[in-house]
């Protein structure tokens, strides 16, 4: 039985995903359901592994991660695994959803196995240097609102309103880029997107790099994360948008969504997801 929500300033947000092969998703669903009962939050299984958001307090956090990666039932297969951490001031979920899915991120490409192979990780120090880089091409691998909300500067926003609409762009100017010799550096909010884009790029014949631990890992490991960030940093739970420290802002749901071409579905979707 799930316990009652910790407050506000006991709350804390975890965000973490891997691409790993699950035999059993159904399983996997059961497991996390007995080791996240004291959370918040929604988790994605699929074959092609697991993607979650899950917030409470920093004990319960910790128990859930803790067994995760540790626990035998569990075979080691989530050794690596990355949690990025932040704290609340708006309880960020209202419930607990822990479903199977058929892929957790979908590209809209059948295929596409992220488990075996991506493209190249960079750590939030070298990546600062690769983006000034003269033949790198450095891309937004969001959604438009989430790029005019906040961005790497000098980022290319490929004016996408799904993730599935990403490889229609890539298509449309891989030949160029291959062309002026150009390397593919890409960035999303926490990897996902990236990871699995660029399982797929891997055979179009271009080096492809993207951002370890996306955006959120950045501003927890770089202190200049202000220097090459502007903006803020959209986030899908009530808290809307964080700042460079990780910190909610006073960004409302309206001025995220506000002249979008789809603003007002989204706008109606992300209110009846915040009302629980």
């Amino acid at each position: 039985m799930s316990s009652a929500a910790p407050t506000p300033a006991e709350t804390f947000h975890d965000a973490f995903y891997k691409f790993v092969s699950v035999e059993d998703p159904d399983i996997l669903v059961t497991q996390l359901r007995e080791i996240a009962q004291n959370l918040l939050g929604s988790v994605l299984v699929a074959p092609e592994g697991v993607n979650g958001m899950l917030a409470g307090s920093v004990r319960a956090l910790d128990r859930f991660q803790a067994a995760l990666l540790q626990e035998p039932r569990f075979q080691g297969k989530f050794r690596g695994m990355q949690f990025k951490r932040s704290p609340c001031v708006t309880p960020p979920f209202h419930k607990l959803k822990i479903n199977r899915k058929r892929e957790i991120v979908p590209l809209g490409i059948d295929g596409v196995d992220a488990t075996s192979r991506t493209g190249i990780n960079v750590s939030p120090a070298d990546w600062q240097r690769l983006i000034h880089e003269d033949d790198v091409v450095v891309i937004d691998n969001r959604n438009s609102f989430e790029h005019r909300l906040g961005r790497f500067r000098n980022s290319i926003n490929p004016q996408v309103a799904n993730f599935r609409d990403f490889p229609n762009y890539v298509k449309d100017h891989v030949e160029m880029w291959k062309a002026e010799g150009k390397r593919v550096a890409m960035y999303c909010t926490g990897g996902i997107r990236c990871e699995k884009t660029s399982a797929w790029m891997l055979d179009l014949g271009l080096p492809v790099y993207q951002l370890e631990g996306g955006i959120l890992n950045y501003f927890i490991e770089m202190q200049g994360a202000a220097d090459e960030w502007e903006g803020e940093c959209f986030v899908f739970d009530n808290r809307v948008a964080l700042d460079t420290q990780l910190m909610e802002t006073g960004t409302t749901l309206d001025d995220v969504y506000d002249d979008e071409r789809d603003g007002e579905w989204r706008l109606r979707r992300a209110r009846v997801l915040q009302a629980g």
